[in-house]
């Protein structure tokens, strides 16, 4: 499968921000309720060592300004998932992405 304009953006502002030693950006909008083709909702996976000494919050908070324009205009939805080195070493796991429930679906019972 090939990469999309918005994910290839993705990708060159993470590398470019962070230098990951393990990038993994993942377009997930076909598991959506949105046109094929779409580029709505990925999951970023980045392993770099600029995260040392860095709460979740404040990678998140990187990762969230990099792509601020994206997000703006492009992204619905962005799973993030950081770590330095040292804790992908010792932990692997990153956790899978919910199911769709399709936004008006969402059962509030």
């Amino acid at each position: 499968m090939t990469s999309g304009v918005i994910e290839l953006k993705i990708i060159e502002k993470l590398t470019n921000t962070f230098l990951p030693d393990i990038l993994d950006v993942v377009n997930e909008s076909s598991q959506h309720n949105v046109p094929e083709g779409s580029e709505s909702h990925f999951k970023v996976v980045v392993i770099s060592k600029t995260f040392k000494d860095q709460k979740l919050i404040q990678r998140h908070r990187a990762i969230n300004s990099c792509l601020a324009d994206e997000l703006k205009n492009d992204i619905h939805a962005l799973a993030i998932h950081t770590f330095t080195p040292k804790e992908w070493r010792e932990t692997t796991d990153v956790p899978l992405s919910p199911k769709c429930l399709g936004g008006s679906k969402f059962d509030r019972a």
